[in-house]
């Protein structure tokens, strides 16, 4: 949430959203030492039928090289009246842009991976400066469309600086590079090893497996003398075959959304790895609410673990109970594969007199639905209700419902439960940040009251600190922010937030230079925040800086050049004599 401060001097400086569920890596740019993987390509010779079913499913096309099985758009978006087309020259892939009628903003972007298997849809990533952004446009599979990235319908200006987030990368691809140290969306490239999900996603890296069964075959061949004794075979790791939570994990590091996900201090949801509990690096939070029929259902975990088939199978019950990893079945067998999926608890006799002339049990039981925040897709309802709703509203934004009707008391509960989780008071009071930035009053009290508790117990955390910061800033206490700011920054040089709101509370206080200082470092490492590149650029204005400030509205053009504030001061600033505007 943006939220404008007008200044005597410098106006239209803007406070950032403190972006509190970001947390540090102060050991470096790279979590756990990526060694040991091999690729799909070694498990092959060994899993020939295996490897042949799963390359047919949409996981092991959730990403590449953006000209495998290119998807060309040519569609013009009617609020922003801008022309977008996805095309081929030779073996590259552009997206380009044009608003018709004379309008300077008519170029082009190289799109190197594309994201989304296509079966609900598919996006596209391109880079400036090794920073890497997604497509403004995405491929709808529901209607066959193209249309506006999800919360960018109604924009009236092409939004080119969308970052590539590591949270979306770490679910679509392997061997995903982690964002350089300090950075959002600047990445090491190639931006990730393997395209797809892979099977060392699921089964962790199997180089060790791979040589010792190279070794066993090799001394297989040499006589029985030369064969080591108690030779040990490393086995792959089998998510089936571990305890529930672990179990669970494996597909939960992609299939489970919440209202709000908090990264563990010092923790990143890509050091995941099969095996480990994805609640040691990242905490999903739902919000549910006095009256309420449950947890909001934002994605298949919450959704069925609302479903009595898992409230009466408990850990016996898992995603694989009813999908197969290994392989996805054909459209015309779907209806009777899952119908032995239920059969295989409820019974082939009850399968006989319960509706046998409708063998579609997902059909009535886990209808599909619009989702009501992506729009163009589709969902599958996996509460799966005894008497479906007509239209299940699936994927809910919760934080955004009226809290006076069907939320009148929210409250956060970690997902999945454990009293560990929702005593953690640091990882709830971010949530609760997380929450109040999207404009939730119920969400901001609760922020305010316990950031507060949060800074007694982690005093060196630098996401509370900075948490903390932007609530003390909201209540007019500008010197606490500034002080709770610096010690966030102390701690970790490269919040950007933190540097950014400290920026503008230096600019206010008379410190331009200051501010100067810290808005560089800042959009040095986050070059699509517009908005600390235009403070930037006034404050070189209003300090005759004009050059200076060319460059920073220039650099902000670069990553975003259809801000029609930075193109307003540009033609000031070229003009005789330059003007700032102010």
């Amino acid at each position: 949430m943006l939220l404008l401060v007008s200044l005597l001097c410098l106006t239209s400086l803007i406070f950032l959203a403190a972006a509190p569920a970001q947390t540090a890596n102060p050991a470096g740019n790279s979590g756990p030492a990526r060694t040991g993987y091999v690729g799909n390509e070694a498990c092959a010779g060994c899993h020939v039928s295996i490897y042949d079913s799963y390359m047919k499913t949409p996981m092991a096309h959730a990403s590449g090289p953006a000209i495998e099985n290119l998807r060309p758009a040519d569609f013009v978006h009617d609020k922003s009246g801008v022309h977008y087309r996805i095309y081929t020259e030779g073996d590259k892939v552009w997206l380009s842009f044009e608003r018709p009628g004379g309008s300077t903003v008519n170029d082009k972007r190289q799109l190197l991976y594309f994201i989304g298997s296509g079966r609900r849809g598919r996006s596209y990533v391109f880079a400036v400066d090794d920073f890497f952004f997604e497509s403004p446009i995405n491929w709808y599979a529901y209607r066959k469309v193209w249309d506006m990235a999800p919360a960018y319908g109604n924009t009236r200006e092409i939004p080119l600086n969308l970052p590539a987030y590591a949270t979306c990368l770490r679910c679509h691809t392997s061997g995903m590079q982690p964002p350089l140290k300090g950075t959002e969306n600047k990445y090491s490239t190639p931006l990730f090893t393997q395209n797809g999900v892979g099977c060392e996603r699921c089964h962790g890296p199997g180089a060790a497996h791979v040589t010792d069964t190279n070794q066993t075959t090799a001394a297989a061949m040499v006589r029985p003398e030369m064969v080591r004794p108690a030779m040990v075979r490393p086995e792959m790791l089998n998510p089936a075959k571990l305890p529930a939570e672990r179990r669970d994990s494996v597909c939960m590091q992609c299939h489970l959304e919440g209202n709000v996900a908090i990264e563990r201090a010092g923790r990143h949801g890509y050091d995941f790895r099969p095996g480990d509990i994805l609640d040691d690096f990242v905490r999903h939070y739902v919000l549910a609410g006095e009256g309420s029929s449950g947890l909001g259902a934002n994605s298949q975990f919450e959704a069925l673990a609302q479903s009595t088939c898992k409230k009466k199978s408990g850990d016996a019950m898992s995603c694989m109970s009813c999908h197969d990893p290994h392989s996805s079945p054909p459209a015309e067998q779907r209806a009777s594969y899952y119908r032995g999926k239920c059969l295989a608890c409820h019974g082939k006799a009850f399968g006989a007199k319960h509706h046998a002339d409708r063998p579609d049990c997902t059909a009535c039981h886990m209808p599909s639905s619009l989702s009501v925040d992506i729009s163009h897709t589709e969902v599958t309802d996996h509460r799966i209700q005894r008497r479906p709703e007509l239209s299940p509203q699936l994927l809910q934004d919760s934080s955004s419902q009226n809290s006076t009707t069907r939320n009148p008391s929210p409250t956060l509960i970690p997902f999945p439960y454990s009293k560990e989780a929702d005593d953690d008071i640091r990882d709830r009071a971010l949530a609760w940040q997380s929450l109040a930035e999207n404009g939730s009053q119920e969400a901001a009290a609760q922020a305010d009251r316990l950031l507060h508790e949060a800074a007694k117990q982690f005093p060196d955390d630098p996401a509370i600190l900075s948490g903390l910061a932007y609530v003390e800033l909201n209540h007019g206490a500008v010197e606490k922010a500034r002080d709770l700011y610096q010690k966030a920054l102390a701690l970790d040089s490269t919040l950007i937030d933190a540097a950014a709101n400290l920026g503008v509370i230096e600019a206010r206080s008379g410190h331009p230079q200051r501010a100067v200082e810290l808005w560089q470092g800042a959009f040095d490492r986050a070059p699509a925040d517009s908005s600390i590149g235009m403070n930037l650029a006034r404050t070189f204005c209003e300090s005759g800086r004009i050059n200076e400030a060319r460059a920073s509205v220039l650099r902000v053009l670069r990553f975003n050049p259809d801000l029609s504030s930075a193109k307003k001061l540009l033609q000031l600033l070229d003009a005789d004599p330059p003007g700032c505007g102010l």
